[in-house]
């Protein structure tokens, strides 16, 4: 058997291996209400269908101004909820897990989704853009200066994503993920490029990573104890005086204490940066955190063919992988992981509308 290929289980979650689908933003809320519909069902129950082990939602925002697009999905109101629930019942009946990412997007809020053909960069106020929040008023580069948030402000923001943990339980979710990653708003307090607040949520390490907890610590609250709760960090900014490796593991050993099952493990976007974007450059990032925390992670980032995600569990670097972009070319790449590591097909996940087209079954031409 395969690593990948192993079951997970986290509290009282089990999956059925350690392939799982990122989360992609798909920007295809069409009346731009926040609602699921149609494509989100086939983009996530696809993959679902052809072996991901758990399935994630894209980023989900708790709030309206949290969205970094009009067309994005969200978790704000329990119509919203009631339209997810029918693409977790789906993705379940396919045999896989799935989770929520909640999510603010902060100073990156507000803008096109960018399309071919259509507008990029930020959404006028004419053509419906709202003024972004973020920890104080420095702008995030190309982009307007936002409001400085105040703290009982704060405290809905971490109201709301705990009201979002709540109607992602009743939507059926195993798994939960708070992101804070990608220059978004939980990201934005950890880094001194964005946070240069005078108050005790600013400065230092300890007020930098003070509002994460908060929320970190309220989304937990209401997240039932049996299901596993992840966070998505960007391990570092990838430039000097700003959020880094060391900052980050002492962040997750915080978060561990908090309640935090599982640290999923990205990089960058606070600002632009040379990043050496190589094969799985970002593994070792969650080989570190793993190692200094003995917390389990996940590694992300150009992870591309199975053989070299095999090599990321069995060298201990991660105890799962999240695919991309690459799960958008191959839906199905599940599938021929299990043929190019070896795995009688019998026992890999197809459903089985689909076994007359096994790898195996392909004869000589």
């Amino acid at each position: 058997m395969p690593l990948l290929f192993e079951p997970c289980t986290l509290r009282g979650v089990s999956v059925r291996n350690r392939i799982w689908l990122s989360p992609m933003c798909q920007y295809s809320c069409v009346e731009e209400d926040g609602m699921p519909h149609d494509w989100h069902l086939a983009h996530l129950g696809a993959r679902a269908q052809t072996g991901f082990g758990l399935i994630m939602s894209e980023a989900v925002a708790v709030d309206p101004a949290g969205r970094i697009t009009p067309q994005d999905a969200g978790l704000w109101n329990d119509r919203q909820a009631e339209g997810w629930a029918r693409i977790v019942d789906f993705v379940h009946a396919q045999g896989a897990a799935f989770g929520f990412q909640i999510s603010h997007a902060g100073r990156k809020a507000s803008t096109w989704r960018g399309f071919p053909g259509e507008p990029s960069g930020v959404l006028p106020p004419d053509r419906g853009g709202w003024t972004t929040v973020a920890p104080s008023t420095r702008e995030h580069p190309g982009r307007p200066a936002p409001r400085a948030l105040t703290r009982d402000e704060m405290k809905g923001v971490a109201s709301r994503f705990a009201d979002a943990a709540r109607r992602a339980h009743r939507a059926g979710a195993d798994v939960l993920e708070i992101h804070a990653a990608h220059g978004y708003l939980l990201h934005e307090f950890l880094s001194p490029l964005a946070n240069d607040r005078t108050d005790e949520y600013g400065g230092s390490f300890e007020g930098r990573v003070r509002f994460p907890l908060e929320v970190v610590e309220a989304v937990r609250k209401v997240w039932p104890d049996r299901k596993p709760l992840f966070v998505r960090v960007s391990a570092t900014d990838w430039l000097p005086d700003a959020w880094d490796i060391e900052q980050t593991s002492r962040f997750v050993g915080l978060m561990r204490e908090r309640g935090v099952d599982l640290v999923d493990v990205s990089s960058g976007s606070i600002a632009p940066a040379d990043i050496p974007a190589t094969r799985g450059y970002q593994v070792p990032l969650a080989a570190r955190i793993r190692e200094d925390n003995g917390i389990p992670t996940a590694a992300v980032g150009l992870i591309l063919d199975p053989k070299q995600a095999e090599a990321v569990l069995a060298a201990g670097e991660a105890d799962a992988v999240f695919l991309g972009r690459v799960a958008l070319r191959e839906a199905a790449w599940p599938l021929r992981a299990a043929h190019e590591l070896g795995m009688p097909w019998t026992q890999a996940p197809y459903p089985g509308q689909y076994t007359r087209a096994r790898w195996d079954a392909i004869p000589d031409v």
